[in-house]
């Protein structure tokens, strides 16, 4: 336990203090030198920024709509983008109450036959994998090729099936500005620089770390040397936030925006592989039951296309696409969006670019960063295949085998 954690714990101050005091923040103590320098030689694939984005929601975007759908708690905009046609008209009651009455189209409305898509990135904003693999997503569907020049045609033909697809690079963009790189060195089998910047370090420049970050929400920022980006500007982890009293201002925005979307499936991206078999991978999410099996048969899929890719530790379908062995994890913020609107969110865990993990048999996985998006383009080609081949909400709760509402 260290000093300055002990202090926290010690604090007499209430939430809504220590996140007005965070808020008037407007700089850390200076980022360990050592560990602020970007990657020599950054591939032009790799867009991680609030600029890069920016500029490419304003110049490249042709096809898809801009959204603006809210703020962050630093004031930064938080932006969408949406292709296809929304869901027409509304339900006849909330989410909760179409599960409860056994029917998810009293929820869902009169185009519950829509099948309708969300992919965001980086509620932490420090996770660069998700806000990198989105701006390719973004690239195929309006050009057909990622950034990397690469035509992507499948991909784009999944994306195609879909009636309504939205596209968020970063959901956490107070944590994307407070970082100062573009992409991090690679650091060998450590991942000290993954952690400084992500989870942050304390005035003494010890590192917070994982999970030991989630202690303290919110964070006091006046303890640090350097606040990370899991954290927006009030020092709350939105991915675990007070969602039933008073959540941050984009929890609020994305529960909201899924609320008007209604989409039947979110990927939630982050980049937290488990080091000992360090391959894109699927949790499993707390949700209620009535997606479970929609879930199972997600994990199969995407899973399966993973591993005939050669992206996962091995190349035994049986044991790579089993849901049995999928990690369990706590509710979160996909539980919430769950319980909000009935969407199966799931949440996806990258390996970092940063560091080397290993692949179950103990052996080195591999490490270009190239490999780490093609990973992502193979998740979002599966899951938007198992979408369009499955029907969405309406089919997996067995609504659709009922009589019309």
């Amino acid at each position: 336990m260290t000093a300055a954690a002990a202090a926290h714990r010690a604090d007499p101050r209430t939430v809504a203090e220590l996140q007005q005091a965070n808020l008037r923040v407007t700089a850390f103590p200076e980022t360990n030198p050592d560990y602020a320098r970007d990657r020599p030689g950054i591939p032009v694939w790799w867009q991680s920024t609030l600029a890069e984005r920016d500029a490419f929601l304003l110049s490249s975007v042709k096809k898809g709509e801009v959204i603006l759908y809210g703020a962050s708690a630093g004031g930064r905009p938080l932006r969408a983008v949406a292709y296809g046609e929304p869901r027409e008209g509304r339900g006849t009651t909330t989410a909760n109450g179409a599960i409860s009455y056994g029917d998810i189209r009293a929820w869902l409305g009169p185009d519950s036959g829509k099948r309708v898509g969300l992919v965001f990135g980086a509620i932490h904003g420090g996770e660069f994998e998700g806000i990198v693999s989105t701006m390719n997503l973004l690239s195929v569907l309006e050009t057909g090729a990622d950034l990397a020049g690469r035509p992507q045609p499948a991909l784009a033909a999944a994306a195609a099936r879909l009636d309504r697809l939205v596209v968020i690079p970063v959901a956490g963009p107070d944590g994307r500005a407070r970082i100062p790189l573009r992409m991090l060195p690679f650091n060998g089998s450590s991942n000290l620089l993954a952690e400084y910047f992500n989870t942050g370090a304390w005035a003494d420049g010890s590192l917070i770390g994982w999970p030991a970050n989630k202690e303290f929400i919110p964070l006091d920022f006046a303890r640090l040397q350097f606040g990370g980006g899991y954290f927006n500007d009030a020092g709350v982890n939105c991915q675990h936030d007070d969602f039933l009293g008073r959540m941050q201002p984009e929890t609020r925005a994305l529960l909201d925006l899924c609320a008007r979307e209604r989409p039947d499936l979110a990927l939630n991206l982050h980049t937290g592989a488990d080091a000992a078999n360090y391959f894109l991978g699927m949790h499993h999410p707390i949700t209620g039951r009535n997606v479970e099996a929609a879930w199972e048969g997600l994990y199969r899929q995407v899973n399966t296309a993973l591993t005939v890719a050669g992206l996962r530790s091995t190349t035994d379908v049986a044991v790579e696409a089993d849901p049995t062995q999928a990690p369990p994890i706590v509710p979160n913020l996909d539980t919430a969006i769950n319980f909000h609107t009935g969407t199966l969110s799931v949440l996806i865990e990258s390996p970092s670019h940063s560091w080397a993990g290993r692949r179950r048999d103990g052996t080195p996985a591999p490490t270009d960063p190239l490999l780490l998006l093609d990973a992502h383009l193979v998740l979002f080609r599966a899951a938007f295949d198992y979408l369009a081949d499955t029907g969405g909400l309406a089919t997996w709760t067995g609504a659709a085998k009922k009589k019309a509402l």
